[in-house]
């Protein structure tokens, strides 16, 4: 009697395991935001421990977590429909998102178990695979049909321009955490430096790759910036004048060329 074999599609478990790893995510968020370790969430551990910390922003900026959730499960589930199992652009795009989701849950523990400096490192761990995601995926160098920007690049961008933001304040933070003294630069200075060199990064991404989504995010966290450091004129003039440059950046930007896909 012949034994013969199915071969599991490789898309078919790519598939699967990109969306375990989103639900997998976002569910040990919610525990941790419900049941944190010693009943002290992430938003009041850093106002507890970083009053002085002067790159944070405003408490409300971290409701963009909702979008972010709302797009990967998007993601997720369009990802996951038979149609999209030989989709080029998700083939692409392999494991990266599954390795983000996975150092997301390990930086949420390490964040709250205020081991701030490796928390620094499992936020790399979300940054590099985003950053070649992202460039893998092409977004914004090319027209895609709606459904694929909304459901693919969309969330995505949202994420990495997040992400973008949060590694910068989480090492803010870390550098706080072991007495760093800033090399005797005032910490006002620093968040100014900071703002600058974000606005310049962001400024070279919208020009390669025109994305409104992007943008958008960074331009909310600069205001959140600017709202919570009102009383350091300084900080909050820096962070307005970035969001309107990035603003207006966003008009005059070069429109994605090529195909539909």
């Amino acid at each position: 009697m012949k034994l013969t074999t199915q071969r599991t599609d490789p898309d078919l478990v790519r598939q699967v395991t990109i969306l375990a790893a989103i639900i997998a995510s976002i569910v040990i968020n919610t525990i941790s935001n419900f049941f944190p370790p010693d009943g002290v969430d992430m938003a009041t551990l850093s106002d507890r421990l970083f009053p002085s910390v002067q790159i944070l922003p405003a408490n409300y900026a971290f409701a963009i977590w909702a979008p972010i959730y709302l797009g990967l499960i998007a993601f997720g589930i369009y990802q996951a429909q038979p149609t999209q199992r030989h989709n080029p652009s998700l083939q692409r795009g392999g494991y990266l998102l599954v390795f983000a989701c996975i150092s997301q849950c390990a930086w949420i523990y390490l964040f709250l178990a205020r081991l701030f400096p490796l928390s620094v490192v499992a936020m790399l761990g979300i940054l590099l695979p985003l950053i070649v995601l992202y460039q893998r995926l092409e977004i914004g160098q090319h027209h895609v049909s709606p459904t694929e920007q909304w459901f693919i690049q969309i969330p995505i961008s949202i994420y990495l321009g997040w992400i973008t933001v949060a590694i910068v304040v989480n090492a803010a933070l870390a550098l706080y955490s072991i007495n760093w003294d800033g090399w005797g630069i005032t910490p006002a200075i620093w968040a100014v430096i900071t703002i600058v060199v974000s606005a310049a990064i962001t400024t070279l991404v919208t020009i390669e790759h025109h994305d409104p989504a992007y943008l958008l995010v960074i331009i909310w966290a600069l205001i959140a910036i600017g709202i919570r450091h009102l009383d350091t004129p300084l900080i909050t003039v820096t962070a307005a004048v970035a969001a309107i440059f990035l603003i207006l950046l966003s008009v005059d930007a070069p429109k994605p060329v090529g195909k539909d896909s």
